[in-house]
This record gives C-alpha cells, structure tokens and sequence, in this order.
C-alpha cells in the first residue's frame, strides 16, 4: 500500500512538473505589452533551454486590427532580429502586418542549434571548419564534422515559431490562424528545414531566402545535408507547405557576402546559393512526383539581387502582400 500510494505521488509530481514547465515556456517574461510602433518582448526558451531567453522584436502598425496579417521575420546568422524587424517597417505601415522577429543569442544557440534547429546535437565542432582568407568562403572537413542525432523533437526550435504565434495572438487578440513567415541567409537554413522537419505548423507562406546549404529529403544522406538519419518526418505534408525558394538572381558565383559554406558533400548542391537554392526546389520536385505526392513548393527567382536581405525583404512585400492594397 505504501508502496503505491508513493509511485502515484511521483507521478502527480511529474505530470505537475510538466505542466508548470509547460506553463512557463507558453508565457512571456515579465508584464508582455504589444503596443504601437516598435519594441521587444520576452520569452523563455523551449524544452532543454528552459533557462535561455528569446527576444522577440516587432513592430505593430498605426491601423492595426484583429484582421491584421502576422511575419515572422527570421534573422542571419547575427541573430539581428531588430535590424531585421526594422527592415519591413515600412511594408508593416504600408500593408498593415504585425511583423515578429526572434533573436536567438548566439551564447544559448550554437551554430547547431540555430542554423540546424537543434536536429544536431550540441558540442563543439569549431576544428572542423577553416575560414579562407579574403573570401566569404569557409571550409568544412566533413572527417571531423561529426553530427550526433537529436531525436527529441520537443529540443528542436521548431515549435517556437508557433508558440510565439499562439502567445502574441492571444495578447493582441488577433483572429488569425496563420502568419507568414521570411528568413534570409542562416534565416532561409532554419526555414526550409523547418517545412522538412516540422510541417505541422500553423505557418502558411515560408519564404526561405538566399539560404547557404541545404538539407536535402535525401534517404541515402544522413543529416545535415540529408535526412537518413532523421525519424518521424512526413515528407508528404512537408511537399504539401506552401514553401517558397526565395534566391536573388546575383547571389551567384561573383557574391562576396555573407558566409559560404563548402565541402564535399554541400557542393554536389551547387557552388553558390542561387544553384543550391534551385538544386534544393528540383531534387523536392522530382521526390514528390516520384512518390506521388501534392507539391506545393514554389522556386522564385529575384532579378537584380545578390546577398542582401533587406532588398529581398523588399520584393518578399510585393511577393506576399502586393495584392492587399
């Protein structure tokens, strides 16, 4: 009797743990107020970084409503949400659209963490990769980057992306079911594995920018350039997101921004982001047909742009938003 009556007192401990654990990462920090204009919030990290925090910057605009649209901007790899916020000010005021960007501090987050969404397991594998002088090029020994599996889907940071919608929703009292969402350069890494690896969000058009590397559904390649060994996906519903390859037409082999990563295995991809990105689309293309599945991928190709993310913002406003005036 003793026995039992302490196995269900562990377990009311637990389940209590959980849900306060729950409660707490689905609320902000501190008094959260979204009010006109511009500024930041506060959130706890998910599941294994309970102790992190993400900022959130936005800006609301002047004629808001409860009808108003949601982005979610994703920052670079400068986890700059603010500047990258500041950027689609002016689309927000224009087209009336709540723009939420979060910052993952490069302390709490890893390259692992925020370029791979946590799929990769953190440790530290600095050795593996050497910066070529005078280039934007890095170059990564594939012997000595050694990728572990994380299988706990809950660490990824994946649900974040809906967890913040769900909690700004609720604080805005927004009637919205989706949002947007835009991500240039590490942004368009953490997006396009995003659709792949969690495509049961509540997200709707993905635009996934200028992105350096992909991860390919690729069954004979193991993660992060493929997904061999990566349980549960459901490429069926991840072909069926409204994922957008969003690549400038300049950030080819004569773009000297932002940082590119090569290797072996990365440069079958192409040797600059535009061939990557459009490898990315036709190898989606060709799996989903071979298996029969809806596609609903989009490859959109922007004249006149290399690396630059604000001008990729730019034509990201006409491409979402153009027929809302």
């Amino acid at each position: 009797m003793k026995k039992n009556t302490f196995l269900i007192s562990t377990t009311l401990i637990l389940v209590c743990s959980c849900f306060i654990n729950l409660l707490a990462q689905n609320s902000p920090i501190g008094t959260m107020k979204i009010i006109e204009g511009s500024g930041s919030f506060q959130i706890k990290g998910g599941i294994g970084h309970e102790n992190d925090t993400i900022t959130v910057f936005y800006h609301k605009p002047k004629n808001f409503t409860s009808k108003s649209k949601i982005l979610m901007v994703i920052p670079g790899s400068g986890r700059n949400g603010d500047s990258y916020r500041d950027s689609w000010i002016k689309t927000s005021e224009k087209h009336c659209v709540l723009i939420l960007s979060p910052a993952y501090a490069k302390k709490d987050y890893s390259y692992l963490g925020y370029h791979l969404g946590g799929v990769a397991k953190d440790r530290d594998i600095k050795d593996a990769f050497t910066f070529v002088k005078n280039s934007n090029q890095v170059i990564m020994d594939e012997e000595k980057a050694i990728f572990e599996y994380n299988d706990d889907a809950r660490q990824w940071i994946y649900p974040d992306f809906d967890r913040i919608f769900n909690l700004v929703k609720k604080t805005i009292q927004s009637q919205q079911k989706k949002y947007d969402m835009f991500g240039h350069s590490a942004g368009g890494q953490i997006l396009h594995r995003f659709v792949l690896m969690h495509p049961n969000s509540k997200a709707d058009r993905i635009l996934a920018s200028n992105a350096g590397s992909y991860t390919l559904p690729d069954m004979e390649t193991n993660y992060p350039c493929g997904i061999k060994n990566v349980n549960h996906l459901d490429l069926k519903k991840a072909f069926k997101k409204r994922l957008v390859l969003f690549l400038g037409e300049l950030d080819n082999a004569n773009e000297n921004g932002g940082i590119l990563l090569r290797s072996k295995t990365t440069d079958k991809q192409g040797l600059h982001r535009l061939a990557r990105g459009k490898y990315f689309y036709h190898y989606g293309l060709k799996n989903s047909k071979d298996h029969k599945n809806k596609f609903n991928w989009t490859l959109k190709v922007i004249p006149n742009v290399g690396h630059n993310q604000r001008k990729m913002a730019k034509a990201a406003a006409v491409y979402l938003y153009k027929n809302d005036l």
